[in-house]
């Protein structure tokens, strides 16, 4: 009777690691399960920042292209701006020495 009573022991106490075991497995699949969500958020996240930045080159791309434009543009006009004071300075002296005869 004694050994029917120990076996008894030994298979309550491997049937309770065997509950514990499954509810751990469960547990461990819905952390799992959490998990995979989260890593999915974050992954579309980063998707999204990518095209984001993508986008933000591209512009930063246009702007340093029309701010080059800008500044040739800029200096034409400078060069203009100086001929034409220039030719202007030179008229007037014409007409000081118009007026001074």
């Amino acid at each position: 009777m004694d050994l029917q009573l120990e076996d008894t022991d030994t298979l309550s106490g491997l049937e309770d690691r065997i509950l514990r075991a499954v509810q751990l497995v469960g547990k461990l699949k819905e952390e799992n399960a959490g998990l995979r969500e989260r890593l999915a958020g974050a992954e579309s996240k980063v998707s999204l920042a990518t095209a984001a930045r993508n986008d933000a080159d591209e512009a930063l791309a246009v702007l340093k292209v029309n701010a080059g434009k800008a500044e040739k543009e800029l200096e034409v006009l400078q060069i203009e701006r100086n001929q034409v004071k220039a030719r202007i300075e030179k008229l007037l002296g014409q007409m000081d020495l118009l007026s001074g005869n």
